[in-house]
């Protein structure tokens, strides 16, 4: 499967094959976007499709194999239909005949395991309705809602829409501000964008919109401009900008051009607080000055994307902390939501960056196994500013500090 890097929500869709979970797609989407055959495993792979649902706005909607796939290939199917757990915000698990055994109880085991929200959907009502005692038994062993359906006439369609809406966590669709809580109607916020090597020809890349458009969102006034206009723009702009968001990586020179008395962050580090594990973030970040000769880092990029010369993850970030730590290092990038090769364990830190093309669950799941293993995780933003002596300023719009520069060299 093609790993998935949308921010909309995510919802799964399991179950046996012939259960007619591809039938339960094109009846929510009302076009016929899964293949349907009364032949099992039709479905071999993941299909992805994006729908609008009342209440929620756009999600992805996607498709699995049967959980109950047979034959080494069927493995293999059965294998990318469980990574699929680790995109999604949601799960729906379609039963049919009143089946309910092994293969659903492992799923609900693994629903639970990841604390991923799900509904059961008995399908097929036309066919054979469920029966009190299995829907019974579902509901007070799971706690979980189940409803009849036919997704070939699904006159109850509403119904399962507005129970997709009780079930799917609010955080899935509802994105927290990533500036408009720091500033008031009016404000200026300065963004500084440098224009190099790496910006993408003709347009902004995703996190500068993004902040842009949060600043409009919340009545404030965006002004841009690269890093050698702002000693300029500084002298002629009144009122002064209430906040300065830099590209992390002219941190150096934005810290030198702006006074300290003008709050300063990152676009980075903006992320990290929208959608990243802040918190473990900032446990983790000044692990950078506890490194060792040989400590393996791993870098994990969001997006894959063409790399440059001057790359800020596989390329800069391992410059800057060669020169800080003083150490002998290895790196491991790995990008997009491909799955890491080595055991987590293997790492001394984790350097996530922002994260804008992925879903705040994604970026969290992608983060548990170093946190649940007691191994520090950074952020590109945060990361940065540590090596360069300037955390403690990039970070305090968020926590309140004074955010006097520290040096950690």
């Amino acid at each position: 499967m093609a790993k998935s890097r949308d921010t909309k929500p995510h919802i799964g869709i399991f179950g046996r094959r012939n259960n007619g979970k591809s039938s339960l797609i094109n009846a929510l989407t009302g076009q016929e976007i899964a293949i349907v055959s009364e032949v099992a495993g039709t479905t071999t792979d993941p299909v992805k499709k994006s729908i609008e649902i009342g209440g929620i706005g756009p999600v992805v909607v996607i498709d699995t194999a049967g959980i109950d796939d047979t034959g080494e290939l069927g493995l293999k199917r059965i294998g990318k239909t469980n990574e699929v757990m680790k995109i999604i915000d949601m799960a729906i698990l379609v039963i049919a005949h009143n089946e309910f055994g092994d293969p659903e109880k492992k799923l609900i085991h693994d629903f639970k395991a990841g604390d991923l929200p799900f509904l059961i959907i008995h399908n097929k009502s036309d066919e054979e309705t469920i029966t009190p005692a299995l829907s019974s038994v579902i509901r007070e062993k799971y706690d979980v809602p189940v409803i009849g359906f036919n997704a070939l006439n699904p006159d109850n369609k509403e119904d399962l829409i507005n129970l997709i809406r009780e079930t799917i966590p609010e955080t899935a669709f509802t994105k927290q501000t990533l500036v408009g809580d720091l500033i008031s109607y009016g404000d200026v916020v300065l963004l500084i964008t440098p224009i190099d090597i790496e910006a993408p020809e003709g347009r902004m890349i995703l996190p500068q919109v993004q902040v842009i458009r949060d600043v409009l969102d919340h009545d404030g006034i965006a002004v841009v401009c690269k890093e050698r206009e702002v000693d300029s723009f500084l002298r002629k702009m009144n009122p002064k900008p209430v906040l300065v968001v830099t590209d992390s990586q002219v941190f150096p020179k934005a810290d030198a051009a702006i006074p300290k008395d003008i709050p300063l962050t990152s676009f980075s580090i903006v992320l990290a607080r929208q959608k990243g594990d802040f918190a473990s973030y900032m446990k983790g970040t000044p692990h950078l000055s506890e490194l060792r000769d040989g400590d393996r880092l791993l870098i994990l990029e969001s997006c894959t994307h063409h790399v440059s010369c001057d790359d800020i993850g596989r390329v800069k970030i391992p410059r800057w902390l060669n020169n800080f730590s003083g150490k002998k290092l290895e790196y491991d990038v790995v990008s997009g939501l491909s799955s890491i090769q080595r055991p987590i364990t293997d790492y001394a830190m984790v350097i996530q960056c922002g994260g804008c093309m992925i879903t705040r669950r994604q970026l969290h799941n992608r983060l548990k196994p170093a946190i649940d293993a007691g191994i520090p995780v950074t952020n590109y933003g945060m990361a940065i500013a540590y090596i360069h002596g300037i955390y403690n300023r990039a970070i305090a719009p968020f926590t309140g500090n004074k955010g006097d520069r520290v040096d950690y060299l």
